[in-house]
């Protein structure tokens, strides 16, 4: 839907409470680091590779005074080394992909790309400048993917950034039943840039690291072997290169020329729905995308939109990996109350299950049991199910510090079983609650507070093998 036009991304209020951050940049997990599970990841680095000046107007210094930061950047990209690089590389390849590119055919597709660039391009742009490779290569995304998070090419990459299976859990990307973060756009790129860095430090040569991005570092290795040159360039190794790669470089040159010199090509974007500026929050428990949409008014699937890495639209963070949520920048007045719903403290909100968001019609799941290997602990291994470690000790009768090697430990909890058509209608106004256990709660005197509740029901509905509930534990309550 073309809807309105989209600006840079928004900064938001820096709040930390109980695993949810409000962030002011955009942030990026650290998964190799639990003590610290969030890093500032659009702050400007001071790590990045200094810009080189030698041909950008030098200007006096009330100018530098009165300049704002934007025509600094725009500057420093207009007249960025690497941009020369791709204008100096102008040839017949080229040449045959800029008028490609910019023929009336290709117009409609353009003008697509132009509005999507103007909501994911200044994510790419932070990142690579965090990363320090050159912002320039933000527009291989549109080969690549055509900055779709969804694509799946014939062989199964995926996202924006194409990344098949084993290279993206390489660098770091969560791919399980909840998340494949090969489509979440800041994730994503985080791994396309560390592995162009890479490349770059073992080319010395951009388009060698770009060219191996595509059919992978052997093929570059073999075609310069074959080229017989200690130093050669992309060109001289391109007779050597898959069929694909010979003209991936070609390809990302010209798309890069045709799209940043909007007065030479001039075609009007088309705006895509998306918010004019974003907030980024980490959330530690699992919630589901459709009630947090219904928080903020929105729809679930825009929601999803900005949120695409998730396969059940479902969040299933923890404090030690804590999952990312993308909103509209969210009014000052509403932090409060956005903030108690992540937290689980507003009770009364509807709750879409995990298994396909259709309360009541949830297929049942069989339980799950891990045999406890030497040095595992309910930590680690509720890390791995995606499970609360206070959960897994209360659905297997066990104290905390308990010893747990060579246990088979259950992991799972069974959900509601699927319900027939005439439970379905009848129970269309109910809705569940969530219910966070405090000290002193048993399950008697839970389900004495809330009428229809029993504790066999509230064992069924939470999966509980046992009458033990444990403070902090989140049951999920039937209401009418």
């Amino acid at each position: 839907m073309l809807l309105k036009r989209t600006s840079l991304i928004g900064l938001a209020l820096l709040i930390f409470c109980n695993g949810i951050a409000y962030s002011d940049s955009i942030r990026r997990t650290n998964k190799t680091n639990n003590i610290d599970s969030t890093r500032v990841a659009f702050a400007e680095s001071s790590k990045v590779a200094p810009i080189k000046t030698t041909n950008i107007p030098q200007l006096s210094q009330n100018e530098k005074r009165l300049a704002s930061e934007p025509i600094n950047d725009l500057l420093e990209i207009q007249h960025s080394p690497f941009r020369q690089l791709m204008e100096a590389n102008h040839n017949d390849f080229v040449e045959s992909y800029i008028n490609k590119y910019a023929s009336r055919s290709y117009t409609s597709h353009l003008s697509e790309m132009k509005g999507l660039a103007s909501y994911y391009f200044p994510i790419f742009e932070k990142i690579f400048r965090e990363v320090g490779i050159p912002s320039d290569i933000k527009y291989l995304s549109v080969i690549e993917s055509s900055l779709n998070p969804h694509a799946v090419s014939r062989v199964g990459a995926t996202g924006p950034w194409q990344f098949m299976y084993a290279t993206a859990k390489g660098y770091g990307l969560q791919i399980n039943s909840y998340v494949d973060e090969r489509k979440d756009p800041i994730e994503a790129t985080y791994a396309a840039a560390n592995y162009l860095k890479e490349a770059y430090d073992i080319y010395g040569d951009w388009f060698l690291a770009i060219a191996s991005y595509n059919c992978g570092m052997g093929n570059v290795n073999r075609a310069i072997r074959r080229s017989g040159k200690s130093s050669p360039s992309f060109w001289d190794i391109r007779p050597y290169l898959p069929g694909e790669t010979k003209n991936y470089i070609p390809s990302f040159i010209a798309i890069s020329h045709v799209l940043g010199n909007p007065d030479r090509y001039p075609v009007e974007p088309s705006y895509a729905d998306f918010p004019e500026a974003i907030d980024v929050i980490m959330v530690s428990r699992n919630i589901s995308l459709a009630s947090v949409a219904k928080t903020l008014g929105l729809s679930t699937e825009y929601l999803s939109t900005l949120n695409p890495s998730y396969r059940k639209k479902v969040i299933n963070g923890t404090k030690i990996n804590p999952g990312r949520l993308v909103v509209p920048k969210v009014a000052k007045n509403d932090y409060a109350k956005l903030y108690k719903f992540l937290e689980g403290h507003i009770q009364g909100q509807k709750m879409m299950l995990a298994a396909n968001g259709n309360s009541g019609n949830v297929k049942s799941t069989q339980s799950k049991y891990h045999r406890v290997r030497k040095g595992e602990d309910v930590n680690e291994i509720a890390l791995h199910y995606n499970v609360k470690a206070r959960d897994l000790l209360a659905w297997n009768h066990l104290k905390e510090g308990a010893n747990i090697e060579g246990r088979n430990l259950l992991v799972t909890a069974p959900v509601t079983e699927k319900k027939s058509t005439q439970e379905i209608k009848t129970n269309r106004s109910n809705y569940y609650i969530a219910y966070k256990v405090k000290n002193g709660d048993t399950l008697d005197t839970i389900a004495k507070q809330f009428k229809g509740s029993s504790v066999s029901s509230l064992k069924a509905m939470n999966g509980l093998t046992s009458n033990i509930v444990e403070p902090g534990m989140t049951l999920k309550i039937m209401q009418d």
